[in-house]
């Protein structure tokens, strides 16, 4: 389904459905009564960002080691890879939710609110801010302690009201500090109103690294090489462009004509630079446009050459990357891979990536123009935001940093051969 449609069923759908679920959920407690306790087997809700699926891992792995929990994870079936960077929750305890038309997605629907209850799912944390369905998911599926956030006084969606610990979503914090917010509810000891009144130290969302071993960077050196023959290992610094952005926003995505820009100068000033498109299968022929515009033999059409759980092996022996706010941000920062992202439409503040990352921003009085109220929906169709992003100022800083990253490479051969 595309993105509209999935909202106007979101609303038209949702609204009703959740007021109706509600009701049930509410005569359910009063018919039997739930015990709630300390948190065994946990199911996390985040269907439509990939993205998210790593800035939670933080918050996964609190609840994982505090209580010892078992996680499952339910997510869209075309966003489960990102589950796989981490491997946090093991693969047997994800289920998929087919988003490619109403027929599956009711089917999944209901197979969904079977598992949990085949799986004694006790605690449901929703990270979704936006959606309806994921509401509705997570007060129909069995669970005593349902957490999630709740609007109060605010104005917003309306979601119903199926949860039992209530979080105010707080839209000056990181959206990752916020998920351990969610999660501290999930473990209080009494109860609040808001839940988690609590603070979460920087120390919290520090990401894990992927695991990338020796044969994968081989593997991936090799794929590259049957892309272009001559490529040298020993000769080449990969940089990586990313020119592409989820249907989810596609206002996030910078101005195809600056990638090129981009990617001509930098290769025209630094003869041992191998540029690579990356990008998904789909994304091939968009690739292949700028490829022909660039029109460089160093430069490269890489989109689709990779699974996404492979990334991490690209994003080890690549030097830095230059991608739109959108999956890869996050992907590369489960590894050291140096990464700049443009932002626009959201905020760094907000979604930044946890890695060794560098936003470029340009704070416009209109940015961020979405958010938990709107639905993630903006009225803005000229993204000025990223068009008053100049190429010069992106070049700068990637040359800044290729320079550096020199300078530490030789002082390390010096050091070793010493």
């Amino acid at each position: 389904m595309n993105i509209d449609l999935m909202r106007k069923v979101d609303y038209f759908a949702g609204v009703p459905l959740c007021l109706v679920a509600t009701l049930l959920v509410k005569l359910s407690s009063l018919i039997a009564s739930q015990k709630t306790s300390a948190p065994k087997n946990v199911l996390f809700i985040e269907l439509s960002e990939m993205g998210s699926a790593i800035l939670v891992d933080p918050a996964m792995r609190k609840i994982q080691k505090t209580a010892n929990a078992n996680l499952y994870f339910v997510i869209f079936k075309g966003n489960a890879a990102s589950l796989r960077l981490l491997n946090t929750v093991p693969i047997g305890n994800v289920f998929t939710i087919r988003e490619d038309n109403l027929v599956n997605l009711a089917i999944d629907s209901l197979r969904f609110l079977v598992w949990t209850r085949k799986n004694n799912i006790d605690t449901v944390i929703d990270l979704e801010l936006f959606s309806r369905y994921s509401a509705l998911l997570t007060g129909l599926c069995g669970a005593a302690k349902r957490v999630g956030f709740h609007a109060f006084y605010n104005e917003g969606l309306y979601r119903g009201a199926m949860l039992t610990h209530r979080v105010a979503y707080n839209p000056t914090l990181h959206i990752a500090k916020n998920f351990i917010a969610l999660v501290n509810a999930a473990l209080a000891n009494k109860a609040e109103r808001p839940y988690s009144k609590t603070f979460v130290d920087d120390s919290e969302i520090k990401l894990a690294r992927a695991s990338v071993d020796a044969s994968a960077q081989t593997a991936m050196r090799a794929r590259i090489s049957e892309e272009f023959p001559t490529y040298d290992e020993k000769r080449h610094r990969i940089v990586l462009i990313n020119p592409n952005a989820s249907d989810l926003l596609p206002q996030r995505r910078w101005m195809p004509e600056n990638f090129v820009t981009v990617m001509r100068d930098l290769l025209a000033n630094s003869a041992d630079l191998l540029v690579l498109i990356t990008g998904a299968p789909a994304e091939r022929e968009q690739a292949q446009r700028l490829k022909e515009q660039v029109n460089h033999e160093r430069c490269v059409n890489f989109a689709g050459k990779q699974k996404l759980e492979e990334l991490p092996a690209l994003y080890q022996i690549a030097e830095l990357m230059l991608t739109n706010d959108s999956g890869p941000g996050h992907f590369s920062s489960v590894t050291d891979l140096r990464t700049f992202v443009l932002f626009g439409p959201e905020t760094p503040l907000l979604y930044g990536s946890l890695g060794n990352s560098t936003p470029i921003y340009a704070g416009l009085a209109c940015s961020p123009c979405v958010s938990a109220a709107n639905h993630r929906k903006t009225p803005c169709n000229d993204n000025v935001c990223l068009q008053v992003i100049k190429p010069d100022a992106v070049l700068s800083q990637l040359r800044e940093a290729l320079v550096k990253k020199q300078v530490v490479k030789k002082q390390s051969t010096r050091s070793s051969k010493a």
